[in-house]
C-alpha cells in the first residue's frame, strides 16, 4: 500500500525475497518464441503480409496518392530547380575526386535520384554524389588504373586510361550497390549502429582532408599521380611541394578567388538564412561567370589552364561490370556501401525527426543499393547524399521526393542539351567548388574539445578514426576505426564500474559510499554493485573488486581456517590443548610447524567447508585462538550483491561466480543478490547454479529488502527479548522496532527462513 503524504510517500509491504514474492503473486507463463518460430513468421504468406511487403518495398505507393498537389507542388518545383543546379555542379566537381572526366558525374546525379524516388523512404534528402564516397571510389580507380601507365601522355593514351577508369568506377559502384541490396533484403539495416557519431565525424573530417589534398593538383595544375596506399597523403603532398614551382598561376589565382567568394557568400547564407527567402545560389553564379570569362578571354590558349572540355551529349548504353575489377575491389565496395548508407541514413533520420515521419533503414539500403546498381550500369559512380545539397532541398521548401524528380530533370537538360556551355569551365573552379562544400566537415574539428570534456572515450575514438583515415587511407582507416571502437566497448565492459553502496538519508535509497556524507552502513554488511554485464572477460575483474571491497580473500581465509583446524586436532591428540569451560588452553610450549608439514600433500582438502563435528568444542574464529594459530579476522557477516545493472551472465562467468560465492559461504558469510532482472533466476536454475550451499532464497527484490531481512535476522539472533507483535490475519507478519536505527517508524516485516 502506498500513502502519499505531501511530497513524500509511505510504503507498507512485507520484506520480499524473490521466492516469497513469486509465491504471493502469481506469475503469468509466457511463451518465448524460438528461432524457428521467428523463421516461420518471417516466411509466412498471407494477403495482409503481401500487401505490407509491397507497401514497404514501394514506399511511393503510400505517399504519392495522398500528395497535396495544390499545397506542395510549387514548393517542390522551386526546391527541385535549386537542388538540380547544385547537383549539376557537384556532379562535375566530385567526378574529379573519382579521377574520371567530369561529365560522368552528371550520370551519378541523375539515375540514383530516379530509383530513390520509387524505393526511398526519406522525403527530404537529395540523392547523388558525395565527396567522401567519390574519394573512396577514386582510391580504387587509382589503385587499379594508376597514372604511370600513361606512357608519353598522348591523347590516345589519356582517352584509354579514362575509359578504363570509368569502367572501374562503374564496377565498384555496381558491386557496392549489390552489397547494399543484399544487406537490405537480409534486414541488416541495424549495421549503422556500429558506426558511432564520433566515428562518422572523425572519418568524414579525415575524408575532407583527403579531398583538400586531392584537389591541390587541379588548383595548381600539377601532374601529381594518385597514391591509394598507407601514407598516400604524405606521398601526394611530397609530390605537390616538389613541383610547386611549376604551378599554373592562372589556375591558382582563379581557385583562390572562387574559394573566397564561395566561403563568404555561404557564410552570409548561414548568418541571414532567416531573412533570405532562398539561399544565394553562389555555386551557380560563380560557375556561369567563370565559364563566360574563360570562354571570352580564352584562358585555355592564353594561360594553358585545364578545362572541362566537351561533355558527351545524351546517355551511353548500359554496360555489365568488369569481372576482373569486381574480384579486386570487394573490400572497397563493402566500405563504400557501409559509409554511403551510414551518412545517408544519418541525414535522413535528422529530417525525419524534424518533420515527424518514419524512415526504414532496411528499405533505405534497398533504395541506395538499386540506385548504385542502376547508376553503375550507366557508368556513374557511387551515390549517397551530400549534406549541403540536402540542406538546399529542405531549406528551399521541398516537401517530398517530387523535388528530387525536378532536380533530376534539371540534370537531364544539362546532359541532353546545354552541357556544351560548360566546356570552357576551368577544372580549378570545380576543385574550388568541391572544397567550398567542405566547410561543415572541416568545422568538425571543434568537436574534439567538446568530446574531451563530455566523454573521453568518444574523443579518443574521434582522434584515432581521424588519424587512421588520414594516414592509412579511407578503406583501411575505416576498418581500423571500427575495430578500435569495438575494442573500447570491450575495454569498458571488461573493466566495469564497481562500487560499495550505503544507505543515504535512512531511507530505502542506496548510493556510492564515496559520494555522500549522511550515510548509514549496517554493521557487518557490505553492499557491492557492478554496473555492467558479467561475462568471461570481466568475471576475474569482478572477483578482484569484490575481494577488495570486503577487505579479504575468502579462499585464503578458508584455507587458513582449515589449516588451523588440522593443527588443533593434532595438538588435542598430543594433549597439547585442553578443553575448558573458558575455551581451549595450551598445555605445552608452542613449536612452529611449517605449512608444508600441515598440508601433507592434501591441499585440495583446504578448499572444503570447515567441519568441527569431531571436535569437543565449536571454534569461535572471532575470539582469541591458541598460541601459534593465526587466522585472518572477518568483520562482516553478510554481503549483498546489487545485480540491477547486470543485464546478462554467461556460463563461464557463472561458474566463477558460483565458486566465489561458495568461498564466502564456507567462511560463514551470508550472500544475498538483489535487483536481478526477470529471467535471471530461471537461467541460473537451468544451468544448475544452485546446490546445498548456494540457494535461490538468497535472491531479493531490492537492496532494501535484503538489508531489512539481515537486520531482522541479526536482531532476533542477538536480542532474545525483542518484542514481536503478531498482526491479525497473518501468520508471518510482525510489527517490530529494531535497534539499529535505520527505520524511525514501525514497519511490517515478513520473517524469512535463513539462507
Amino acid at each position: 500500500m502506498v500513502e502519499p503524504v505531501g511530497n513524500h510517500y509511505v510504503v507498507a509491504r512485507p520484506v520480499y525475497s524473490e521466492n516469497l514474492f513469486n509465491e504471493e503473486h502469481e506469475k503469468l507463463h509466457r511463451y518465448h518464441k524460438t528461432f524457428w518460430d521467428h523463421l516461420k513468421l518471417y516466411f509466412r504468406c498471407s494477403p495482409q503480409r503481401v500487401k505490407k511487403i509491397a507497401l514497404g518495398l514501394f514506399p511511393i505507393v503510400s505517399w504519392l496518392p495522398v500528395y497535396r498537389f495544390r499545397e506542395w507542388i510549387l514548393s517542390d518545383i522551386i526546391s527541385g530547380i535549386n537542388t538540380g543546379l547544385v547537383a549539376v555542379l557537384q556532379g562535375l566537381a566530385f567526378a574529379l575526386l573519382v579521377n574520371i572526366p567530369p561529365g560522368y558525374g552528371l550520370y551519378a546525379a541523375f539515375f540514383p535520384v530516379l530509383v530513390y524516388f520509387i524505393f526511398g523512404t526519406s522525403r527530404h534528402i537529395s540523392v547523388g554524389p558525395f565527396p567522401v564516397l567519390s574519394l573512396m571510389v577514386g582510391g580504387a580507380v587509382v589503385r587499379l588504373v594508376p597514372d604511370d601507365i600513361a606512357g608519353n601522355g598522348t591523347s590516345t593514351n589519356i582517352s584509354t586510361i579514362n575509359e578504363e577508369r570509368v569502367m572501374v568506377a562503374a564496377s565498384v559502384t555496381f558491386l557496392s550497390g549489390v552489397f547494399q541490396l543484399l544487406l537490405g533484403i537480409l534486414q541488416f539495416g541495424f549495421i549503422v549502429i556500429y558506426l558511432s557519431q564520433s566515428l562518422i565525424s572523425g572519418f568524414t573530417t579525415a575524408a575532407a582532408i583527403h579531398v583538400v589534398v586531392s584537389q591541390l593538383k587541379f588548383m595548381l595544375q600539377l601532374p601529381v599521380p594518385g597514391f591509394n596506399k598507407p601514407f598516400g597523403i604524405v606521398y601526394t603532398l611530397e609530390r605537390v611541394f616538389s613541383q610547386i614551382t611549376e604551378t599554373n598561376i592562372a589556375d591558382l589565382v582563379t581557385s583562390l578567388v572562387v574559394l573566397v567568394i564561395v566561403f563568404v557568400v555561404k557564410e552570409m547564407n548561414d548568418r541571414y538564412k532567416a531573412k533570405l527567402p532562398t539561399p544565394i545560389p553562389i555555386e551557380l553564379l560563380v560557375t556561369v561567370l567563370a565559364a563566360l570569362i574563360s570562354h571570352f578571354v580564352n584562358f585555355e590558349e592564353k594561360f594553358n589552364v585545364a578545362v572541362v572540355g566537351k561533355l558527351e551529349e545524351g546517355f551511353q548504353a548500359p554496360v555489365a561490370p568488369d569481372v576482373g575489377v569486381l574480384q579486386n575491389c570487394i573490400g572497397d565496395s563493402i566500405s563504400i556501401a557501409i559509409v554511403g548508407f551510414a551518412v545517408a541514413f544519418s541525414v535522413a533520420k535528422v529530417y525525419s525527426i524534424k518533420h515527424d515521419y518514419p524512415v526504414d533503414g532496411n528499405q533505405e539500403l534497398v533504395a541506395f543499393g538499386l540506385g548504385n546498381i542502376v547508376g553503375g550500369s550507366f557508368k556513374g559512380f557511387a551515390s549517397s547524399t551530400a549534406l549541403s545539397r540536402s540542406g538546399v532541398q529542405e531549406s528551399t521548401g521541398g516537401k517530398t521526393q517530387i523535388a528530387g524528380i525536378v532536380s533530376a530533370v534539371i540534370v537531364l537538360i544539362v546532359i541532353l542539351g546545354i552541357g556544351f556551355l560548360l566546356a570552357p569551365l576551368q577544372k580549378s573552379v570545380l576543385a574550388s567548388l568541391a572544397l567550398g562544400n567542405l566547410k561543415g566537415m572541416l568545422m568538425q574539428f571543434k568537436e574534439v574539445g567538446i568530446l574531451w570534456r563530455k566523454d573521453k572515450y568518444d574523443c579518443v575514438i574521434w582522434v584515432v578514426t581521424f588519424l587512421a583515415a588520414v594516414f592509412l587511407g579511407l578503406d583501411i582507416g575505416l576498418a581500423t576505426a571500427v575495430a578500435f571502437q569495438l575494442l573500447t566497448v570491450v575495454i569498458r565492459s571488461q573493466i566495469p564500474s564497481c562500487a560499495v553502496l550505503v544507505n543515504v538519508g535512512r531511507s530505502n535509497i542506496y548510493r556510492n559510499r564515496k559520494d555522500y556524507t549522511d550515510i548509514y552502513e549496517p554493521e557487518g554488511v557490505k553492499i557491492f554493485r557492478c554496473s555492467s554485464p558479467i561475462f568471461f572477460a570481466n568475471i576475474e575483474f569482478f572477483r578482484e573488486k569484490l575481494i577488495t571491497a570486503v577487505g579479504f580473500n575468502p579462499l585464503r581465509v578458508l584455507r587458513k581456517r582449515n589449516k588451523a583446524l588440522r593443527k588443533i586436532r593434532k595438538m588435542l591428540k598430543k594433549g597439547e590443548l585442553q578443553v575448558t569451560p573458558k575455551g581451549l588452553i595450551c598445555m605445552a610450549n608452542h613449536t612452529h610447524e611449517s605449512d608444508e608439514e600441515l598440508d601433507n600433500n592434501r591441499i585440495e582438502e583446504l578448499d572444503q567447508p570447515t567441519s568441527m563435528t569431531d571436535l569437543p568444542i565449536q571454534i569461535d574464529w572471532g575470539a582469541d585462538l591458541p598460541p601459534g594459530i593465526t587466522v585472518p579476522r572477518v568483520d562482516i557477516h553478510s554481503i549483498i550483491l546489487d545485480f540491477s545493472a547486470v543485464s546478462f551472465l554467461d556460463f563461464s562467468a557463472m561458474r566463477v561466480l558460483q565458486k566465489t560465492l561458495k568461498e564466502f559461504v564456507r567462511i560463514d558469510i551470508d550472500i544475498y543478490i538483489a535487483g536481478a532482472h526477470e529471467g535471471f533466476l530461471d537461467k541460473l536454475e537451468r544451468c544448475a547454479f544452485f546446490d546445498e550451499e548456494i540457494k535461490p532464497s538468497m535472491f531479493f527484490l531490492t537492496i532494501h529488502d535484503a538489508v531489512l531481512h539481515i537486520l531482522l535476522k541479526k536482531d532476533i539472533a542477538s536480542s532474545p527479548k525483542l518484542k514481536l507483535t503478531k498482526e491479525k490475519g497473518s501468520s508471518n507478519d510482525y510489527i517490530i522496532i529494531p535497534s539499529n536505527g535505520l527505520r524511525s517508524r514501525e514497519c511490517t516485516v515478513r520473517l524469512l527462513s535463513p539462507v
